[in-house]
């Protein structure tokens, strides 16, 4: 379903001018929400999510009180419908508002204020809503919504490749500055002591989206586990050149004798400690293949 409103609307400072796509993979539980702006840090402002319940984007003279409130209001069992309709029902500046929602079960529904900023409005579908305003065209938020449907793998990368569908069908009319995306899962979060799986923001910059892509990228490198298909015995010459890389880098103080004993597997565990690869770290004769990678770049090797 898509709504949309070309009536233009006096301008603010307060304008958080955005498109946004809030998303639920029910098969995993992952909900979250993926935003793009010419605003400062926006990722401070529009998505909001929790786990088991559901995900939210305020933009448009964002109401941040709308987060926290309709996410309770998911969560005591009422339909996004509404939710929607309590939130703006009681607003009476609801007409500059813009908001998109979906549950845990990937019911969605967005809204759009009269005043929103032209090319406003939104579009929904089965586990996903998006929506726009101040864009340059309709196409943005249908580029966002098909490129989500026929997207295939993990909800965050769902999410940010309809954002970046959506930039280039249009995007924002008044152009790029920050963009964030935000997942959320039961236990997600680092040690698993809360819910917040992904929660990366890209403040301020010239393309924001590709940014954040890099970012994720780096999320992968750090926080997913080894793909067994990635693993690499560490034996003959790869001794000799971990050794060698490892010295260059200051964690080895040992002979390059190609012998993979307790010194080598001292510095190896040391290298993975101090770079923050605690969960991708070893016990065996095997390395992870992008560790690897890694460690080669950072001894100005440069292989792959």
């Amino acid at each position: 379903m898509t709504t949309g409103l070309l009536k233009p609307s006096r301008g603010s400072r307060h304008l958080v001018s955005t498109f946004s796509i809030v998303g639920c993979d029910p098969l995993t539980g992952e909900l979250g929400v993926a935003v793009q702006s010419k605003f400062l840090a926006v990722g401070a402002v529009v998505p909001f999510a929790k786990a088991g319940v559901g995900a939210l984007a305020t933009q448009s003279w964002a109401n941040t009180s709308y987060g926290p409130e309709g996410l309770g209001l998911l969560e005591e069992g009422e339909t996004v419908e509404a939710v929607l309709e309590t939130l703006t029902g009681k607003d009476k500046d609801r007409h500059l508002r813009q908001v998109g929602i979906v549950d845990a079960k990937g019911n969605a529904a967005t809204f759009t204020g009269s005043d929103c900023f032209a090319w406003a409005g939104g579009r929904t579908g089965p586990g996903y809503a998006c929506q726009g305003n101040v864009l340059v065209s309709q196409e943005t938020v249908d580029a966002m919504a098909e490129t989500f449907e026929r997207t295939e793998g993990e909800l965050a990368r769902r999410l940010v490749t309809a954002l970046d569908a959506g930039q280039q069908a249009g995007g924002d009319s008044r152009g790029k500055q920050s963009a964030a995306i935000l997942i959320v899962k039961e236990n997600g979060g680092y040690g698993g002591f809360n819910d917040k799986y992904m929660d990366l923001r890209v403040d301020d910059h010239l393309e924001p989206i590709k940014e954040l892509i890099r970012l994720m990228a780096l999320f992968d490198l750090y926080f997913k586990p080894t793909a067994p298909n990635k693993l690499v015995k560490i034996e003959g010459g790869l001794i000799i050149e971990i050794q060698a890389l490892l010295k260059e880098s200051g964690f080895y103080q040992g002979d390059i004798d190609g012998r993979f004993d307790q010194d080598t597997k001292a510095a190896l565990k040391t290298f993975y400690m101090m770079e923050n690869f605690d969960d991708r770290m070893r016990d065996d004769d095997l390395i992870d293949g992008e560790i690897l990678t890694y460690l080669r770049r950072l001894g100005g090797n440069g292989q792959d």
